[in-house]
């Protein structure tokens, strides 16, 4: 893998440890690949880490993603935690969101070993089930009928924007940006 291109906002990149938190306990996330025609495909899709890898399912029929897949391993994968909108200056340009993100780079595969893919259902279904629903545990008649997919991690980045106190906020704080001003 080649290097990867430097952070530009360093003010607002998350370490490591903290990326792989906001990964642990995130909702969803939007798996990238590319096709054949070279065009980018991205779809939501509930996740979750096992044993350092990233681990997404879906139909084992053969759509979009798994000829995407098939043709070209490497895969980005994103999490977000959006947060509130909030104004730092006088004009309303001068706005912005508080929020956490994290991409991830890797290599994906197919997991043909029913025994991971029925470790990554309990595990989906413990971060996502409810204990109220009262029905079998570990009972997948169709567990054939699901494609699980492997990504091993190579690279992955944070970034974040805190909120800031109220007192840091317009109009409290005025740091609205000079309108010609250079970035």
């Amino acid at each position: 893998m080649s290097a990867p291109p430097p952070v530009r906002r360093t003010d607002k990149a998350m370490n490591e440890e903290r990326a792989r938190a906001l990964l642990e306990r995130g909702f969803s996330g939007r798996l990238a690949t590319v096709g054949a025609d070279g065009y980018p495909y991205c779809v939501p899709l509930l996740y979750l880490l096992m044993d350092g890898k990233l681990y997404v399912h879906g139909t084992s029929g053969k759509g979009h993603l798994r000829s995407n897949i098939e043709h070209e391993a490497r895969v980005c994968f994103e999490v977000d935690e959006p947060g509130e909108v909030f104004a730092y200056g006088r004009f309303e340009c001068d706005s912005t969101v508080e929020y956490r993100s994290v991409v991830l780079f890797g290599r994906i595969r197919v997991v043909d070993d029913e025994a991971t893919k029925r470790r990554f259902c309990d595990a989906l279904l413990a971060k996502y089930g409810s204990e109220d629903w009262n029905r079998p545990k570990g009972f997948y008649p169709r567990l054939h009928l699901i494609a699980v997919y492997e990504i091993e991690i190579e690279r992955i980045a944070g970034k974040e924007t805190a909120l800031p106190p109220l007192s840091q906020r317009w109009p409290a704080r005025d740091d609205t940006k000079t309108p010609d001003a250079k970035p």
